[in-house]
């Protein structure tokens, strides 16, 4: 048996490739068993009850159902840092085009006719004198992969960089320069950075993370920059704050008609991962986590169900979806012993309100572990049960 693979959108060759023919197959059936897309709306999308994991060629999983494919068991990954190169480059693209009037100055200079065409660029070009970036002062907000990259790469372009995340990750902090000041709350780069950058994940808590209450505190000098979600930003009180001249500028990779056509608001077609290697490296990497967790149960970046790895040794291997309840672990355990096989392994974890269980059967059957997951299947909170067969020691079928 193989997995199937249904792609939406033009998935990157190289990611592709990664799903090797004799044991995958790609959109050859309507049941399959993952799924992996980048811009594609699912909300409406009806998941066969054969989908296991569906995995994002992106960062952000808006365009997903997450919680309606949590409730059905199905493991949604993302690829968090893999485009995060090529945000970074726009982002700081975006700050030299701030201070240097560079488009402007190109768009005035096609428009000179004459034989004294040099002369008349000499004259006009004070009409686009711009700053310099070295000296002012950049507030990050959210360090995570791309927000830790602008930190970086604007230090070294002279900036004073502040950043602030209050859930910074230990990889991350490492990463991150010593020169970067640590700010102690969001007030303090809003109330005195030149540039305010925006890189923090959308969900509930973050939605108009920046509103009318912000723009208050800001400079009326400052330009805030949003190239990680345009929600993120209230749309209505951005365009009153750029027009009442509370802050300088608004620039944002989102598209919202509201904000076209306006004076001091630059808005971009959504550019941020739009690079070749962007492309690829996503796809490599959804292709990669879904892969595993096919394969093996292991989940690696997914963002509604936990991190679980255990080394696959043992032939056959149980996983359990289930919901975060009390006595789980042990109902579950009692389950498998009552058919007498031996549990080798067993691991657990929880995130909020379900757990991912992976238990290792030695000494048996793929008859066997089946009966044992048919039995799983009977216990209250029990989402889903799968039983996986080891690829490495030469297992024929999967299930």
């Amino acid at each position: 048996m193989t997995f199937d693979i249904k792609t939406f959108n033009a998935i990157a060759k190289e990611g592709l490739d990664r799903f090797e023919p004799e044991h995958y197959t790609l959109n050859a059936t309507e049941d399959p068993d993952g799924v992996i897309l980048r811009s594609q709306k699912l909300h409406d999308y009806e998941f066969s009850k054969n989908v296991k994991g569906i995995a994002r060629a992106g960062a952000g999983t808006n365009n997903v159902p997450v919680a309606k494919c949590t409730e059905q068991g199905i493991v949604v990954f993302n690829t968090p840092g893999a485009n995060a190169n090529a945000v970074k480059e726009l982002v700081i693209a975006i700050l030299l085009l701030s201070v240097r009037l560079i488009i402007q100055g190109v768009e005035w200079v096609q428009k000179v006719v004459g034989s004294d065409a040099e002369e008349q660029v000499e004259a006009g070009k004070k009409q686009f004198a711009g700053t310099e970036l070295e000296g002012k002062k950049l507030g990050v907000i959210g360090l995570g992969a791309i927000g830790a990259m602008v930190a970086n790469d604007a230090y070294r372009l002279g900036m004073n960089v502040t950043g602030y995340d209050p859930f910074v990750s230990v990889d991350t902090a490492w990463s991150i320069s010593r020169r970067v000041k640590r700010a102690v709350s969001m007030e303090e780069i809003l109330e005195t950075c030149d540039f305010i950058t925006v890189h923090v994940p959308l969900n509930e808590k973050t939605r108009h993370l920046i509103g009318p209450d912000q723009f208050l505190l800001m400079k009326n000098t400052a330009v805030l920059l949003n190239f990680a979600r345009g929600e993120l930003v209230d749309t209505q009180a951005v365009i009153k704050a750029v027009a009442e001249q509370k802050i300088a500028g608004y620039v944002t990779d989102f598209a919202d008609e509201r904000l076209l056509r306006k004076e001091n608001i630059l808005v971009l077609p959504h550019l941020g991962a739009s690079t070749e290697e962007a492309e690829v490296n996503c796809a490599k990497m959804a292709a990669r986590t879904l892969k595993l967790f096919l394969e093996t149960g292991n989940i690696k970046r997914s963002v509604n169900f936990p991190t679980v790895e255990m080394v696959f040794k043992t032939p056959y291997r149980i996983s359990v979806i289930h919901k975060n309840v009390p006595n789980m672990l042990g109902t579950i355990s009692s389950s498998v012993a009552t058919h007498g096989f031996n549990i080798d392994n067993m691991i657990n974890r929880s995130r909020d309100e379900y757990a991912y269980t992976l238990l290792d059967l030695s000494d048996i059957t793929k008859e066997d572990a089946e009966k044992a997951a048919k039995d799983l299947e009977q216990i209250a909170n029990v989402v889903r049960v799968r039983v996986i067969s080891n690829l490495e020691q030469g297992v024929a079928e999967w299930s």
